[in-house]
């Protein structure tokens, strides 16, 4: 099962501590075979939206930029139980703030 978690900005700084640990957590992942891919996302991105015959594109950043996704992992597991750990492990490194995790459909 494919798990994509994404994490939303926080105004924490990051330390060298949390840099280190970060490393060590995605090399496990990434050894083991679960995370797939990972990264961070630009604060602004660009915004598409339909509606019926009209399509629009707005440039970022918005208003609201508490609430995009800062960043994401994608992850190969067997269950559910096991991607709400693989959260739980993520947010004691990186502390508080909210990360969500979807099940990825399709191939």
């Amino acid at each position: 099962m494919r798990y994509l978690m994404t994490t939303k900005p926080s105004d924490v700084a990051p330390d060298e501590n949390l840099y280190a640990e970060m490393a060590s957590f995605v090399e496990e992942l990434t050894a083991s075979g679960v995370l797939l891919a990972t990264g961070g996302l630009e604060p602004g991105g660009i915004r598409v939206t339909s509606a019926g015959d009209r399509i629009t594109v707005t440039d970022g950043p918005f208003a609201e930029a508490k609430e995009a996704v800062a960043g994401f992992a994608l992850i190969e597991v067997r269950s559910q139980a096991e991607a709400v750990e693989l959260a739980r492990r993520f947010r004691r490194i990186v502390g508080d703030g909210e990360s969500v995790i979807q099940q990825v459909f399709g191939p």
